[in-house]
């Protein structure tokens, strides 16, 4: 949550009595029960979200490389669980180098009646940020994976947001609601807002606690007995207001900031009178340490009470799991090995799914007997390589796609190819931002024997417009830097080229990084995949 502007507040209060008279749309008559949010599983994002600072500076603040990883690990999940994911750059109003919004939309549902859950995704640069507000973000984000796994039929479409520069104004949420055409805005019905949900001194406070919006948080509260209060401490501070400002209902939970509880307030929900609900507000403290499982859980399971409230039908949807076994498996170069693949019907009736595999190492293929299954069967896995595949190990994803998808992983280990374990690949997608700090991506190379080569090559596969605007390095476990491309190209779309690089007095072993970077404004792209090999 950002600090409080004085004029901004008083501003806000204004619009947000006249949005509270707004009414929103009906719930549905039959709800399907809300599921119950595994705490364990929240934290296992903040956890991450912990760790991703740690190695980014300590900070995950927009213009970082840490806000930039946040925005991959989002992303990554929701694309996977089924979501359709858009990264929206902030090209105004926003601080410079500030990374982009993260949309995530659920299909089915009612496109004219929108329902949207958001919180921010950015952090202060003193600290990793976990209650303020990877605590929301995290919260979010299980709940949208949950309704994913749950899959429902929806009665009312759901938008989810996770928002940058926050932090230094609302410029994310705000450059958002701008860009909305009038005929969109009136689409949306409500927007829920969830920051700082994990207070460890916390409170129970619900944004226009007395509006129409407010009523399935309000009511998941109160079936906790926890009379919950209004958010006075937060009006304006949060992406709420953006929503608000534009006339559209919004409301949110929080635990608090800055203020102190009252002894009316200790005395209702517990916790110590006369300390800040978050005592590491803003602060280095504001660590995985610094959040309340009690109050975490309760606000994630009131946004699922919610979403479902307000969005879910009586009748589940169809849906399906997909698993490997075994999960790995080793393979001498132009070998073959193989493994099942499974499916089960979760919900709903059975229905044909369609395989696919990617991921794989060079002069490896993957085919499946059948193709396509009807949930409940299976498939027969088999990966060939030929002679040419690079050694090493490779996270395989299986891809089965019905009227939703889903994936597994199996990982290949290839043995007795060429470069033994002296190579690696990562397949991982990195976002390059606009004129925005240089980003990583790493490759761990262990248990090489071989001195590097002379002739050592970095195979670099970039999705980029204008490559001239590019820098890209390859960064040695020691940290002596070689350069691979430096803003050749002009106007040309993409990088995928093989380098070659004298890397004969590196150590082998250890974390190798691509180091690339935008130096001019307007194209934006993304790292795809890059392999290296020490000794070809």
């Amino acid at each position: 949550m950002r600090r409080r502007s004085l004029l901004s507040t008083a501003l806000t209060t204004l619009v947000v009595a006249a949005a509270m008279v707004v009414p929103a749309a009906a719930a549905p008559t039959t709800v399907l029960a809300a599921p119950d949010i595994d705490i364990a599983a929240v934290k296992q994002h903040l956890a991450q979200f912990q760790t991703i600072a740690t190695q980014n500076g300590g900070n995950r603040r927009s213009t970082s490389a840490g806000y930039r990883a946040s925005v991959t690990y989002v992303k990554d999940k929701l694309t996977a669980a089924g979501f359709t994911v858009t990264e929206q750059p902030c090209t105004s109003g926003c601080s410079t180098g500030a990374g982009p919004n993260v949309i995530a939309e659920w299909p089915g549902g009612n496109a004219n009646n929108v329902y949207m859950f958001g919180a921010h995704l950015d952090g202060v640069s003193a600290g990793p940020g976990i209650n303020d507000n990877a605590s929301g973000s995290g919260a979010l984000l299980e709940v949208a994976l949950v309704l994913a796994r749950t899959n429902p039929t929806m009665l009312n479409k759901v938008r989810f947001a996770w928002w940058t520069d926050e932090e230094q104004g609302l410029n994310g949420s705000e450059f958002y609601v701008n860009r909305l055409p009038s005929t969109e805005r009136t689409k949306i019905k409500t927007y829920h807002n969830f920051d700082m949900i994990g207070s460890t001194n916390g409170g129970y406070f619900i944004n226009n606690i007395n509006a129409a919006q407010s009523t399935h948080m309000k009511a998941y509260w109160n079936s906790l007995g926890l009379q919950p209060e209004e958010n006075v401490e937060g009006v304006g501070r949060s992406d709420d207001a953006s929503f608000s400002n534009a006339g559209i209902p919004a409301s949110g939970y929080a635990m608090g900031a800055s203020r102190q509880k009252t002894a009316a307030q200790a005395s209702k929900w517990g916790g110590t009178a006369g300390r800040s609900f978050d005592p590491c507000y803003h602060q280095s403290c504001d660590t995985t340490a610094n959040i309340s499982d009690t109050h975490l859980n309760r606000a994630a399971d009131g946004i699922a009470y919610t979403l479902w409230a307000s969005a879910v039908s009586g009748t589940p949807g169809a849906d399906f799991s997909v698993a490997v076994s075994p999960t790995s498996g080793s393979v001498a170069a132009g070998s073959s090995v193989s493994a099942t693949v499974q499916t089960q019907t979760v919900s709903g009736s059975a229905q044909s799914v369609q395989l696919s595999a990617s991921g794989l190492p060079s002069g490896a293929t993957a085919s499946f007997n059948p193709a396509s299954v009807t949930t409940g069967g299976s498939s027969a896995l088999t990966i060939s390589t030929t002679t040419s595949t690079p050694s090493g190990t490779y996270p395989v994803t299986i891809t089965a796609t019905g009227t939703v998808t889903h994936t597994a992983t199996y990982s290949l280990t290839v043995t007795g190819g060429p470069g033994g374990s002296c190579s690696g690949t990562n397949p991982n997608d990195v976002a390059i931002p606009d004129v925005g700090a240089a980003v990583d991506s790493d490759i761990v190379i262990s248990g090489c024997s071989a001195t590097p080569s002379t002739a050592s090559t970095v195979a670099v596969n970039i999705r980029h417009t204008y490559i001239g605007d590019l820098t890209v390095a390859l960064i040695a476990p020691d940290g002596s830097s070689y350069s691979l491309h430096n803003r050749s190209g002009g106007s040309t779309d993409n990088i995928n080229q093989t380098y070659t690089a004298n890397l004969s007095g590196e150590a082998a072993n250890g974390t190798w990084k691509l180091r690339v970077r935008d130096l001019a404004a307007v194209d934006v792209g993304n790292i795809d995949t890059w392999t290296l090999n020490l000794n070809p």
